[in-house]
């Protein structure tokens, strides 16, 4: 049955989603996590990778007649346009046209765009394709973060996605040892190691478009969009998958965990609006809070970490990437360890601990950087003992706004949360950081450090009072679907 021959304005009772959340971890969960959680890979070889060629791209010979800054500065400003514009416009498609549709087209936009920026001879064409990247990524965000929340059992939903948003380090460390080789001239020419970074962006695309054609459509937007019958033969096929891995049968749904909805194929812009800064406004600012939070605490750390290492301790710029590399590391190990506490301690001791742990750290980090008790080594071990909290707290500020809002939202809040912390952390941070970071100055340096370490322990304190207790429970009890019938699944608005 396909979303047009879809029968809607029905009741109907159903154990889907029970069905989903009782299902124990197999390899067909496996694959779920390696098709669609790979995007956020992409990610970080995409930002580390233009960061790492900016100098090559500028060096005559290059095959594109293109300055440094143009391309820290422009190109980076466009990519950043790209993801928050692509978040709202495929967010809000995500919602009403379904999640498979959408995660493939977004991949198929990254994959086209990526490819074409590798064959780029003009500076326009290249800024261009930049936007357009951007654009697939961000749209990629909004539709990966909602199939993977309603297809992932909830006793395991904190812990894969903060996994999944930490695997961008993997990417961005990827992109540093890729530059290392795809820029030695020894081995590739001035104007083909830069494009061969890009190809294999587009490669690795290709590679993980082909394995999401066997990613199934959400069951949950199924049923709600009166594609019950098709919602049912899904979870039956993934049912029988579990029980042949296992090797034994499935335990029974519970009998009260049914679900009465009013299927209905879409909801309006206002109505969205409604759910999320009336109904639903504690969350909102919860949501406002850890985003604006991880965006300017990153930014204090990231833009200039390589002119704080050079300027202050004479590391040489090319030597810099080993840095980062292992910042990063660090980076991805924070939601990879803490992860599992999420589903066990749970969100609000950990994502407020995560928080005010990291702001707390970094107003430590810039104590001793304003002692001059620092060098670079040492400087490093505490920036990553800062972002080994940081990023489990910025990956649960993704896991928060996919999992606290409606179902028929959720595409479009983790779409409008995402752009929000993507512009703050692309746009206002540049813009203050950069500054700040590249004056020399010690005192400006350590007020970077306090900005982003007050605004991360703000943050932090906001989700010690609003966030929600959303660990092992099913995404209908923690926030009810707009469509479902009111006494048969109650949740309160908080």
């Amino acid at each position: 049955m396909t979303t047009a021959e879809a029968e809607t304005g029905r009741t109907v009772t159903s154990n889907i989603p029970a069905r989903l959340d009782r299902l124990p971890w197999s390899r067909w969960h496996w694959t779920i996590v390696i098709g669609l959680g790979t995007v956020w890979i992409l990610d970080g070889l995409e930002v580390t990778v233009v960061g790492n060629i900016a100098g090559r791209l500028s060096e005559p010979g290059s095959g594109l007649p293109i300055s440094s800054g143009q391309v820290t500065g422009m190109a980076a400003a466009l990519y950043v346009a790209g993801a928050c514009a692509g978040a709202l416009f495929w967010g809000r498609l995500t919602d009403k046209w379904g999640r498979k549709k959408l995660f493939m087209i977004t991949l198929a936009v990254y994959l086209a765009a990526t490819a074409l920026t590798a064959v780029s001879s003009s500076t326009w064409w290249f800024f261009l394709f930049r936007f357009l990247t951007g654009f697939g990524i961000g749209g990629e965000y909004a539709a990966i973060n909602s199939a993977i929340d309603e297809l992932i059992p909830a006793q395991y939903r904190g812990r894969v996605d903060l996994m999944i948003n930490g695997s961008f380090w993997l990417g961005a460390v990827g992109g540093s040892l890729l530059s290392i080789v795809a820029l030695d001239t020894s081995v590739f020419a001035k104007d083909v190691g830069w494009r061969l970074t890009f190809a294999l962006g587009a490669v690795l695309a290709l590679v993980i478009l082909l394995v999401r054609r066997h990613v199934p459509e959400s069951p949950r937007w199924l049923l709600i969009h009166g594609r019950d019958e098709e919602a049912e033969r899904i979870v039956s096929s993934i049912e029988e998958r579990v029980e042949a891995d296992r090797g034994e049968p499935l335990p029974p749904p519970s009998p009260d965990a049914e679900l009465t909805i009013h299927q209905r194929r879409s909801v309006t812009f206002v109505e969205i609006g409604r759910t999320v800064f009336s109904q639903y406004r504690r969350r909102a600012i919860l949501g406002f809070a850890l985003f604006i939070g991880q965006a300017f605490l990153y930014n204090a750390i990231t833009f200039g970490f390589g002119a704080i290492l050079t300027t202050f301790y004479g590391v040489p710029t090319g030597n810099t990437g080993y840095y980062f590399a292992v910042i990063a590391v660090g980076n991805f190990i924070g939601p990879l360890l803490l992860g599992k506490l999420f589903d066990t301690v749970g969100r609000r001791v950990m994502i407020s601990s995560t928080y005010l742990l990291s702001g707390l750290l970094l107003f430590g980090t810039a104590w001793l950087f304003d002692r001059g008790a620092l060098d670079a080594t040492t400087l490093t071990a505490c920036w990553c003992a800062v972002l080994f909290f940081a990023s489990a707290g910025a990956s649960s500020a993704y896991l928060t706004v996919s999992e606290i809002f409606p179902m028929e939202t959720r595409a479009m809040s983790i779409a409008f949360f995402y752009a929000l912390g993507t512009a703050a952390g692309g746009i206002s941070g540049p813009l203050l950081f950069a500054d700040l970071t590249g004056t020399g100055h010690v005192g400006d340096t350590v007020l970077a450090f306090q900005i982003g370490a007050a605004l991360m322990c703000v943050a932090g304190l906001v989700a010690a009072v609003l966030a929600v207790k959303a660990e092992q429970r099913s995404l209908e009890d923690v926030a009810r679907p707009l469509t479902a019938v009111a006494s048969e699944t109650r949740s309160a608005a908080v």
